[in-house]
């Protein structure tokens, strides 16, 4: 390595990192990734938790925003290893004398809530008309002037509601029930504004993309992501932790896979004192819980149809819900979590050997818990799935705590990267048209603490690379293919 010789470096290989890395080298710029850990990935790895011949996923499992990312699609990825596995059902979410299933077919799916079909099937009608030019001005920077704004404008009056008051005019409990799963994804109470966001945004996507993952692991998806950067002549060094920039080589751009916590830990007082405490006030959520499971068979579901899903939410009703995520939110752990479980070998067979399976199962917990919440999340799998204890061979734990000790981003085990409040998403990290730029010339966030905030998706990776290199005056040629890949596809979206 020539330390001398980058046009730009990137700290840290996460979508993000990979995603700016990529951007900077597709415009014929020297770029070079740093990453800690042995394997690229961040919180998109695999790894064997459990008993040889089991592949498990560290950090996220399944990846409907993945699939839907404006970048990624422009991408050659499957030229690079990298197949979506489409669950026969995205989504199952069980309760003891039904279960709703989110299908791929917006009709279908309206057409088992009974009286409340065609609300369910006006509320998501629009938008998966819309999806593509909704998806261009959603997953960019905000506040900024929208490509779409009457599209935009029809989300953000649903969108700015709480979930409480989106599934108000929904009767069936079923129904209702799946919302405050989709809510959840929000990690935050159910009563909050701008929950319905993320819940509209994972509905939406489930109708136009699915929710796939990667065949053979997550890691899949961080390795194409790789092995595309490397064959556009970008280079990435592993095992090289950075504890100062003077660990860095110079650049003309340096994009830091950061968040405001470790960013502080990395830089100290070396930039200017407003903005230190802007980073300061910075917000982090929950934490979670996981266990991984190594099983004999599989996941004995009550309800044969909850096993063609590939996520399952598992909590009971809206209300059940409700309760669980204010428990959190107020700083305590739920005797019955709202749990969120992927089951990937009933379609990915060959992540465990031959008749056995995997699941993936978390729950959210108070920021910085050391709390094994087994019991709790095993009691929740065990409502819907009587015997499921009898089928397990090992399970691999993980508390909130022992994730900010794996990734320094997730700062209390808040996977997210920080708070999606109404507020944060605007000032993420704070309230600046180009939240990406730091006070430090050449220096740029491009972590999820910048937007579009958390997920796998690559937007923020993407967005503070743009940004670096019109300020470099490079051309954007790239970026333009992303925006004409949105309007070709606008009108095939159903």
């Amino acid at each position: 390595m020539n330390r001398a010789d980058y046009d730009v470096v990137v700290v840290g290989s996460g979508p993000n990192g990979l995603s700016a890395a990529i951007r900077a080298a597709q415009a014929g710029l020297r770029v070079v990734v740093f990453e800690s850990h042995a394997t690229v990935g961040g919180g998109v790895r695999s790894a064997p938790l459990t008993l040889p011949g089991f592949t498990h996923d560290v950090c996220s499992a399944v990846h409907p925003m993945a699939a839907a990312s404006p970048y990624f699609r422009t991408l050659p990825l499957e030229q690079h290893g990298l197949e979506w596995v489409h669950p026969a059902v995205p989504l199952a979410h069980p309760l003891e004398d039904r279960a709703a299933l989110l299908h791929r077919d917006l009709d279908f799916t309206a057409a088992q809530f009974g009286p409340d079909a065609a609300k369910y099937r006006t509320l998501f009608r629009s938008l998966t008309r819309h999806a593509e030019h909704l998806m261009q001005d959603v997953m960019g920077p905000l506040p900024r002037i929208p490509r779409h704004p009457v599209t935009l404008a029809r989300f953000g009056l649903k969108a700015l509601q709480s979930a409480e008051a989106l599934v108000r005019p929904f009767q069936d409990t079923a129904l209702r029930a799946m919302i405050a799963g989709l809510a959840g994804h929000s990690v935050l109470p159910l009563t909050a504004p701008g929950t319905s966001a993320i819940t509209l945004m994972l509905g939406l996507v489930a109708h136009t993309h699915g929710w796939p993952f990667p065949r053979g692991g997550a890691q899949a998806l961080s390795d194409a992501l790789a092995r595309h950067l490397t064959a556009l002549g970008g280079e990435i060094v592993t095992d090289y932790p950075v504890r100062n920039l003077r660990d860095l080589p110079p650049a003309r751009a340096t994009l830091l896979d950061l968040g405001p916590g470790p960013l502080l830990n990395l830089l100290g007082t070396d930039l200017p004192a407003w903005y230190l405490s802007v980073l300061r006030r910075y917000r982090y959520g929950p934490g979670v819980f996981k266990v991984d499971y190594a099983l004999r068979a599989p996941v004995p579901w009550r309800d044969p149809a909850v096993a063609q899903a590939g996520t399952i939410h598992l909590g009971g009703t809206f209300e059940e819900i409700r309760q669980a995520e204010a428990s959190v939110a107020a700083g305590r752990h739920p005797d019955r979590p709202f749990v969120l479980a992927a089951q990937h070998t009933p379609f990915d067979p060959g992540r465990a050997p031959a008749g056995q399976h995997t699941l993936w199962a978390y729950c959210h917990v108070p920021p910085g818990s050391n709390r094994n919440m087994t019991a709790q999340i095993e009691a929740q799998i065990e409502r819907y799935a009587p015997g499921f204890r009898d089928v397990i061979l090992h399970r691999s734990e993980r508390t909130a705590l022992a994730y900010e000790s794996y990734n320094p981003n997730y700062v209390g085990g808040d996977v997210n990267g920080g708070q999606a409040t109404l507020w944060q998403l605007l000032a993420r990290p704070l309230p600046l048209p180009s939240p990406y730029r730091t006070p430090r010339r050449g220096l740029y966030l491009c972590s999820a603490a910048t937007p579009p905030g958390g997920g796998v998706h690559g937007m923020c990776g993407f967005h503070a690379a743009d940004l670096a290199l019109r300020d470099a005056r490079v051309p954007l040629r790239v970026s333009e293919r992303v925006h004409s890949t949105h309007t070709s596809n606008s009108s095939a979206t159903s």
